[in-house]
Order: C-alpha cells, then sequence, then structure tokens
C-alpha cells in the first residue's frame, strides 16, 4: 500500500499531508482514542526526534508504536529494559571468532529505524548512559569503531510513572535528548467500550503506508516550513519565560522553576511546530502550531524545586502559565495575495506583534 515519488520529483504539501493522514488513519484502525499520542508520535518522526510516552500499564502504548512502526515502515526492534541489562546488550559488542583469530563485530538491536525501548527507567545508568550517545549524534562507538544509526532513526520510549520498586529515574541530560514527553491517559468511556468491541474478536492490523524513502522525503519538507520572524521570536519568548519569568510578569514562578528550559527546547518548538503544520496541510508555522507543541516539547525539561514538587506543582501547569502570560503575535491575512498564489507558492500570512 505504500507510494512513492518519483526520482528527482519534489513532493507537493498536499500530497505530503495526504500521506501523513493516511498513515495516521492506519494506525487510529488498531489504536481507539489517544489521537494526540499518534500525531505527536508522528510529529516525533517528521522532526527527526525521540519520543518518551508516560502512562500506567495496558494503555496501549506499546501497541501503538508497534503499529506506528508498521505503518510507516523500515526495521524494528523492541527492547524490554530491565535492571540486569548492560550496554553491549543494546549497542553490541565484540565476539572473539577462534577459525579467524580476530575479534569480529556484533551489532546490537539499535541498528535498524525504530527503536521501541520498553519500560526505559527500569534501566541502570549505565544502560541510560549508552542511549545518549545514539540518541543524541545517531551513531555508536565500539571499540573504538564509529557505526552510524539508519536513516530515519528515531527511539521510541515508554515509562512507567507509578512504579518504584526496581525503576531507575531518568536524569535530566537524557530526558532533553527527548524532543516529546507525551503523557498517555486512560481511554474515555465511549473509547474503552470500543476498544471492547474492537479487541474482544479478532483485532484490526495496520497495513504499511510510508517507507524509509518516503519518509526521508517528509523529514526534508518538514524542515522546509516557513518560520515567521515574529513567530520565532514567539518561541524564543516563550523558552526565555522558563529562565527568567520575573521579566515576562510572573515573580511568583522564580521560587518554583529552579532549572528553566535549555536550548534544545528552542530548536524542538521550532522543529516540531514545523512538523504539525505540514501534517496539517501547510508550509508555514502559525503561533497556535507552537502553543500545540508546547506542553510535550517543554515540561519534562523544566525542573521544579523542592517546595512547588511539595505542592503537587506539575510542569505542564507552568508551561500552561507561560503560554498564558507570553503574548503570540497574531496573524494578519492578506486575502488578495492568497487568491493570486497559486499551489507552489508559498502563501503564508504577514504577522504584528
Amino acid at each position: 500500500m505504500s507510494t512513492s515519488v518519483p526520482q528527482g520529483q519534489s513532493m507537493s504539501i498536499r500530497e505530503a499531508a495526504r500521506l501523513i493522514g493516511e498513515a495516521i488513519a492506519q494506525v487510529q484502525r488498531v489504536i481507539v482514542g489517544q489521537e494526540h499520542m499518534v500525531e505527536q508520535l508522528m510529529v516525533g518522526l517528521l522532526s527527526k526526534g525521540h519520543v518518551l510516552l508516560e502512562g500506567v500499564p495496558g494503555v496501549a502504548k506499546t501497541l501503538a508504536v508497534r503499529s506506528f512502526a508498521t505503518v510507516v515502515g523500515g526495521s524494528f526492534a523492541r527492547i524490554q529494559f530491565t535492571p540486569d541489562l548492560v550496554p553491549s546488550d543494546i549497542v553490541g559488542t565484540r565476539i572473539y571468532s577462534a577459525s579467524k583469530e580476530t575479534f569480529d563485530i556484533e551489532l546490537g538491536p539499535v541498528f535498524v529505524n525504530f527503536v521501541l525501548a520498553d519500560e526505559i527507567n527500569r534501566a541502570p545508568a549505565k544502560v541510560q548512559s549508552a542511549m545518549l550517545e545514539l540518541m543524541a549524534e545517531k551513531q555508536v562507538s565500539i571499540a573504538g569503531i564509529t557505526y552510524p544509526a539508519q536513516k530515519p532513526f528515531i527511539v521510541i520510549a515508554t515509562q512507567n510513572p507509578v512504579e518504584s520498586e526496581g525503576v531507575y529515574p531518568l536524569p535530566e541530560a537524557q530526558r532533553d535528548r527527548f524532543l516529546l514527553k507525551v503523557d498517555v491517559p486512560y481511554p474515555r468511556g465511549n473509547e474503552e467500550f470500543e476498544i471492547l468491541r474492537r479487541m474482544s474478536v479478532k483485532p484490526p492490523e495496520a497495513v504499511p503506508v510510508l517507507n524509509p524513502n518516503l519518509v526521508l522525503q517528509l523529514q526534508d519538507l518538514a524542515s522546509e516550513v516557513f518560520v515567521h520572524n515574529l513567530v520565532a521570536e514567539y518561541i524564543v519568548r516563550l523558552v526565555l519565560a522558563t529562565r527568567t519569568p520575573a521579566e515576562f510578569g510572573m515573580p511568583d514562578l522564580e521560587n518554583v522553576i529552579q532549572i528553566g528550559c535549555s536550548p534544545r527546547a528552542t530548536l524542538g518548538l521550532t522543529a516540531a511546530a514545523r512538523s504539525l503544520a505540514l501534517i496539517h496541510g501547510r508550509d508555514y508555522v502559525l503561533p497556535t502550531d507552537v502553543q500545540a507543541v508546547a506542553k510535550d516539547v517543554m515540561a519534562h525539561r523544566i525542573v521544579l524545586g523542592f517546595d512547588a514538587v511539595a505542592d503537587n506543582i506539575l510542569p505542564t501547569n507552568v508551561v500552561e502559565r507561560v503560554l498564558a502570560m507570553v503574548p503570540p503575535p497574531t496573524p494578519v491575512w492578506n486575502q488578495k495575495q492568497r487568491e493570486a498564489s497559486h499551489e507552489q507558492q508559498r502563501h503564508a500570512p504577514e504577522f504584528r506583534s
């Protein structure tokens, strides 16, 4: 069912949005509800970023990732993280070959397009640190030799927030490597009924829609989505507001936020907003795109102070406050320009601050 664009022919925004919509629809055939999670998985893929899913057991995190990998195409590996895992179990190691009297490199299961790191917070710090180079540099070093990851490459990790036994919390440096952290809630009542109806018989299966070459084309297209200077300035102000909230009219957050968002959040907001615009069939970013991805990009990068944690303040509450206090630019539509422009011309709105 996967299609491809002929070599040398560029893909239009409309065709890209159609393919992406078809892929998301295929995942939704299997996953009931969780539209936000599925959309954010696609945002992560188009942005060349990694995604962390957090939710209680049984809310279809693993099933969603499996279905997503099937629809997108390419190779897939699931790694169950456990406390006795060692780095060589995931990245590979040297193995002595008696017949050749030399050491051969046995590459680990991470050399695929999609890595599902199931319950990543069950792995000890040594294993989690082995994932850092892989996630940030998209390469692995074994015995002094560097091996690049496949293209496209994305790590989708899951973690269970309710267990404390045998769990190692992710360090801030590794959380920052994830472009998005998506909270996966319980399904609503009507969705629970649909899960019962759909899954109690032979469950539906997703079919491939994309392939690695198409994904690379879509990623390139997403990176070219236009970001107006005022929208870029809005992104920067959102991030700065988490570092110096008093300058943005939020002095009460000075004692709440211990560490604000890093520059990765600025780049992540831009990349994720571009991808969301492409999903919606636009070749320009609106402030609403930035607002839609802000929680998932920013919340896990904010470190709260001890008093804020004791008062049950969540990082998502902080991001909501920042979004409410930092004013976005207003789009100004030029109707004549839009009517005069044809399919291949950009007809982005102007903005005013």
